[in-house]
């Protein structure tokens, strides 16, 4: 057996029904809390400084809220340069947080995340690709389609060569998705092999992740498809719960099991392939949060989902501001940063659900 199957029937710590529904209610809260706290704090943060309390007049301006309008320089850079990017990494990090919700729920697997599945190395390759043989033919659109078009095609592949008699098996998805990741790793490394210096240098700072070219044009691109997923994805969340019990039980509650996990792995493509298609590659996001949550109000899909969107941006978004903080005025790459918290925690989970099976043999 492999870890992730022989890890899926980890149970999850029991907490009373009234307690669970209060901590996920103060959850929701204080997440909601420090995004209302992170956003204007973020807008002032940066080479040039911005008071919190200009940061707030200038968006009560915008808005026709009263305020007052700022000095050339600042309204430029908050509007230009601090916005789309806070904007750029809330619609990142939910996505990536929903798509690790969903990925655990369809897996019933607390050691999921998107990039199982083969979206973020497909998606790699496709930007890759696009810089290595210096493609243009949609000018500066041209990475990110290459990217998204790409992440959606690799989870297609995976998933029509994971069926059988009509049928996927989780297993089997699990190991065509790492097969792809080492195909997809593979590609990447030629590629890398034909590019010229100046590519090699433009594909090595988009495998880090990073969010500082975000635009508006940019934020509107991702902004549909985030949309899209993150409304879908609570519509299926009564059908996880009851997916938990195992396929055949659900199948006996009235939830046709292949339809609906085809539909969760298209929504978690569309999620992280247009995520991945403009931010580079950053992990553990979809990993990390989605079981912090669950850790601490339960396995309910009906919070866990529009939780761990939340969660997602809040702690993206912080990563964010940290990455371009720390070493000011240089910056570090957010995926970079992302997966150096997120290893431990990996390590860590590993251990934790060993300890609990007793060994994976």
């Amino acid at each position: 057996m492999t870890v992730l199957e022989k890890a899926a029937p980890e149970a999850v710590p029991q907490v009373p029904p009234r307690r669970r529904h209060t901590t996920a209610w103060l959850l929701t809260v204080g997440m909601s809390v420090a995004l209302l706290v992170l956003v204007p704090v973020a807008a002032g943060i940066g080479a040039y400084p911005v008071p919190v309390g200009d940061v707030l007049a200038s968006v009560q301006h915008k808005v026709g809220l009263g305020g007052g309008e700022l000095d050339r320089v600042a309204e430029s850079v908050l509007w230009n340069v601090r916005f789309p990017r806070i904007a750029l990494a809330l619609l990142i990090g939910a996505s990536l947080g929903c798509a690790g919700a969903l990925m655990q729920g369809v897996f019933g697997n607390p050691l999921a995340e998107p990039g199982v599945i083969g979206v973020s190395s497909g998606a790699a390759v496709g930007a890759v690709a696009a810089i290595s043989l210096g493609l243009t033919f949609l000018g500066n659109w041209t990475l990110p389609a290459m990217a998204f078009v790409a992440g959606l095609g690799t989870v297609l592949l995976v998933y029509v060569m994971s069926r059988s008699g009509g049928r996927t098996e989780v297993v089997t998805l699990i190991l065509m998705g790492i097969a792809v990741n080492a195909f997809a790793g593979a590609l990447i490394g030629l590629f890398l092999f034909l590019a010229d210096t100046a590519a090699i240098n433009q594909i090595t700072f988009w495998q880090l992740g990073s969010l500082a070219q975000s635009t508006w044009p940019k934020v509107t691109a991702v902004l549909p498809c985030a949309v899209l997923g993150l409304a879908v994805a609570p519509l299926y969340a009564r059908r996880l719960d009851l997916l938990a019990l195992g396929d055949r039980p659900a199948r006996h509650l009235g939830v046709d099991v292949e339809r609906m996990r085809v539909a969760l792995i298209l929504v978690v493509a569309l999620l992280t392939a247009a995520a991945v298609s403009v931010s580079g590659v950053i992990g553990f996001i979809g990993l990390v949060v989605p079981h912090l949550l669950r850790m601490a109000a339960g396995p309910r899909h009906r919070f866990l989902i529009p939780g761990s969107a939340l969660g997602g941006a809040v702690v993206l978004l912080a990563a964010d501001l940290a990455a371009r903080t720390i070493a000011a005025p240089a910056e570090l790459p957010l995926g970079v940063l992302t997966a150096l918290l997120g290893s431990p925690f990996f390590f860590w989970l590993l251990r934790r659900t060993r300890r609990r099976q007793g060994g994976w043999a």
